[in-house]
């Protein structure tokens, strides 16, 4: 990677692209068709060499592989990059989703187009960056920067309320992550570095745990986002072009998971045991409470939006549990939601392109004139309902298996967000797909287009397979998850040992 490592050679490929993409003229078609074709490409490539990474990487090694590190900005600062078993499959989630935001927007999108294609691979370089930046301050870098792309994209390309549903999700965001760099701040100034590795080995005193802890958690629950500070997404989801949907749903979100598997559990395990019960109550109103507001919606949007946060009700719920199932149940439900919730936005996609209205008043016997569209459809909502051989089964029934090791009351009042997930999709599906064929604007509706197959069938596959024959993501991130579950039980066993020995 002339010099560089093949990490960096992914986050910086989007970056080729994009400028690229800026040296194209954009005011005529010819222009206009090699900026689409650039950008598809680019994501392609990356999407390519994702895969050659995955190929170099050993699934029963824990620790970080593919590891580069130069120094950077001096003040004992280091550029350095790697990937364990817990970062890998959500980079390459991320490679996956993007070629597919890039077709879904090939004909939805018509002014500022090369803006648009910019913002998008800026924005694959930043996430990247997040799951692959292996020191604090390059973390938070790539995490904030994050924001500005799709600040940008809901902003510029969202709907009627984008202006505010764009400020909203900005202000919450970065106000929560304002708390995490004081407290990367704090690190700092007791471990003398901003390695991640070398914070993985150090003791933070317990008192000390519990405040960092708070500072970190007030970031990751806005991003993912959980209960009370989830109302930025519903807005977010609803403004945002489809494609914006996809990536916000599909990547964004599951960074606040994926801090808490990074920094949260192995840095700050007592503040993590201290605080389990506070996540667990939250996680499981958010999975009741979300499932009943989402019953209600009439936007198709807002009713997967709302979905999306009792999703990861599960995950948070399954990840402070701390024993096998619920973390890897955490894991595999974060990249299954990325698939199965990316697939039902591109679903909503298709019918507005040619409606060109979310609401679900409007629709009605599509089966009749979108035969192939109700059978994709149906698929994606049996996967986000949680049936038994698809992705979404997998991910659920392990959380609520670590859970309920945890504590069996969390597990049972968890569990009603099953049944709840069942009304509120299959409400949806039966509204959208069934009954009669009685709107005359549904009668001359065309089923999928050969762009939009091959835009659903791969992801159908996936979820799919993935139901079928789970060891594939769960294989992947194993060995890393037992070994931190391995060093979180050490630490508090010698905090243990150590309280005893002082009474």
């Amino acid at each position: 990677m002339f010099g560089f490592g093949i990490l960096t050679g992914l986050v910086v490929l989007p970056l080729v692209g994009a400028a690229f993409i800026l040296l194209q003229r954009g005011d005529n078609a010819a222009g206009l068709r090699n900026i689409r074709w650039a950008a598809l490409l680019t994501t392609v490539v990356t999407f390519l060499l994702s895969l050659y990474a995955w190929a170099l990487f050993d699934t029963a090694n824990p620790g970080f592989q593919l590891v580069e590190e130069r120094p950077w900005l001096g003040a004992g600062l280091v550029y350095k990059m790697g990937v364990d078993g817990i970062s890998m499959p959500f980079v390459l989630l991320t490679t996956f989703l993007m070629p597919f935001c890039i077709a879904a927007s090939w004909d939805s999108i018509t002014h500022r187009v090369k803006e648009y294609m910019v913002a998008f691979l800026v924005l694959e370089t930043f996430m990247i960056g997040v799951f692959s930046a292996l020191d604090m301050v390059l973390f938070y870098i790539f995490f904030e920067a994050g924001l500005i792309p799709m600040f940008l994209i809901i902003g510029v390309w969202g709907g009627k309320r984008r202006i505010y549903a764009s400020f909203k999700f900005f202000l919450y965001t970065l106000l929560g992550s304002l708390l995490m760099l004081l407290a990367m701040m704090a690190m700092w100034g007791v471990a003398g570095t901003t390695d991640i590795t070398k914070l993985l080995a150090t003791s933070f005193p317990p008192s000390m745990q519990k405040w960092l802890w708070l500072a970190f958690f007030a970031s990751f629950a806005v991003k993912m986002p959980m209960w009370p500070v989830h109302t930025w997404l519903p807005d977010a989801h609803v403004e945002a072009p489809t494609a914006g949907s996809v990536i916000l749903a599909g990547i964004l979100l599951k960074m606040g998971g994926y801090g808490f598997l990074r920094f949260s559990l192995p840095m700050f395990p007592e503040a993590s045991q201290y605080f389990a019960p506070l996540v667990w109550t939250l996680s499981v109103i958010a999975i009741v409470y979300t499932s009943l507001v989402a019953m209600v919606q009439e936007d198709m949007k807002k009713l997967i939006a709302y979905s999306s946060v009792a999703h990861m009700g599960f995950v948070t719920m399954g990840l402070f549990a701390m024993n096998t199932q619920g973390v890897q149940g955490a894991v595999f439900q974060m990249i299954s939601h990325g698939l199965v919730s990316g697939a039902l936005f591109l679903c909503v996609g298709v019918v507005y392109d040619r409606l060109h209205t979310r609401d679900i008043a409007a629709y009605g016997g599509l089966v009749r004139v979108m035969p192939m569209y109700a059978v994709a459809f149906m698929v994606f909502t049996m996967a986000n309902v949680g049936l038994p051989g698809t992705s979404g089964f997998v991910g659920e029934f392990l959380s609520l298996l670590g859970a309920f090791r945890a504590s069996p009351w969390v597990a049972l009042f968890a569990t009603l967000g099953v049944i709840l997930s069942a009304a509120y999709a299959l409400y949806l599906y039966r509204r959208v797909v069934f009954g009669p064929l009685e709107k005359p604007a549904l009668a001359g509706m065309t089923d999928l287009s050969p762009r939009e197959i091959a835009l659903l069938a791969p992801l159908a596959v996936l979820v799919i397979w993935y139901g079928v024959q789970p060891g594939a993501i769960l294989n992947a991130s194993a060995a890393s998850i037992e070994l931190l579950i391995k060093n979180y039980d050490a630490a508090l066993a010698v905090t243990k040992s150590a309280v005893l020995a002082i009474q």
